[in-house]
């Protein structure tokens, strides 16, 4: 009895065994390449999958989602003969599980020679100043060459991108030097600049000053001149309204005169030439009273006949002035 319950243990044994190599449950964005007898069969799929056991046999799991992969940094020579080391990032997806599986041995591998075979193809035909302002056409000229190497591998490479691009140590210095000489340079144009323009709104200011202080000296001039025209307007209508006589004109003319002379910087008095008539005007005045201090020089005695008035009557001297 005891072998045969060993023997029906073996049998339930291999049976479970048998059942867990039948079952295949394949994850999501997964695959795996099943084998019989060394040889392809079929590509499992994701789900519940069955297979003959101790006849198939699971070859690879390949995960089908984009995959990230990150190569250390490689030295390339530019077309000046300077060493750059350059970081590369490639993302990838299998898109046949059968190809990267036959196809290529690694394609990990595969595709990291091939980027390091491309990258100094294209960097070997740039100088360093290409290089380092190019990233955009390194990335796409790269990016064409491996998806076009590795379709044939089930691989479709969506992006290449460098991460870094490193000088020598020398050139970095001297580029360094020369940014830093180019901030100075710009500082020194946007401070000339800066200084420009506020000379330029400063003059624009005073320009607006000047013009504005001259209106406003050109309106008060107007003013002056309009306020001492109607000035004279009034004082003429005032005097041809009073009705002055040549006694009282030439009168105040003659009590204008002194002030024409006022100021010390009259060096030269230029007497007028209607002074005459204003002379003329005020003897003819005064004569109506007869001469001054005429006769007997006393101004009140009597005149007899014998003084030329034949008149006999008494005459005094009215004074010019009250």
């Amino acid at each position: 009895m005891e072998p045969v319950i060993i023997v029906l243990i073996i049998l339930v044994v291999l049976v479970f065994i048998a059942l867990i190599k039948t079952i295949q449950v394949i994850p999501q964005a997964s695959a795996a390449i099943v084998e019989r007898f060394g040889r392809y069969t079929r590509t499992l799929n994701a789900g519940l999958n069955i297979v003959v056991p101790f006849i198939d046999t699971i070859r690879n799991r390949i995960d089908l989602r984009e995959q990230v992969v990150p190569f250390p940094p490689q030295p390339v020579i530019t077309q000046d003969n300077l060493v750059v080391n350059i970081d590369t990032v490639i993302y990838y997806q299998v898109t046949d599980a059968r190809a990267a599986t036959y196809e290529v041995a690694s394609y990990i591998q595969a595709i990291e020679q091939l980027t390091v075979t491309t990258l100094r193809n294209i960097i070997g035909g740039m100088d360093l100043e290409r290089t380092l302002t190019s990233r955009e056409e390194i990335n796409a000229a790269l990016r064409g060459v491996l998806d076009e190497a590795t379709g044939k591998w089930g691989i479709r490479v969506n992006r290449v991108e460098l991460k870094a691009i490193e000088p020598p140590t020398s050139i970095q210095d001297s580029m360094e030097k020369q940014m830093r000489a180019d901030r100075d340079k710009r500082a020194a144009i946007l401070t000339a600049e800066g200084t420009r323009q506020a000379a330029i709104l400063t003059a624009e200011g005073e320009k607006q000053s000047q013009i504005l202080r001259a209106e406003g000296e050109a309106k008060a001039a107007a003013l002056r001149a309009e306020g001492e025209a109607q000035a004279v307007r009034t004082v003429f209508e005032a005097i041809h309204a009073g009705d002055p006589d040549q006694k009282l004109l030439s009168y105040q003319y003659l009590q204008m005169l002194p002030k024409i002379a006022e100021g010390d910087a009259n060096k030269l008095w230029i007497v007028p030439s209607e002074i005459g008539d204003a002379l003329k005007g005020l003897s003819g005045a005064m004569g109506n009273f007869g001469p001054l201090g005429g006769g007997s020089g006393n101004g009140g005695t009597d005149r007899g006949p014998g003084n030329g008035n034949s008149s006999g009557t008494d005459r005094r001297e009215k004074p010019l002035i009250d």
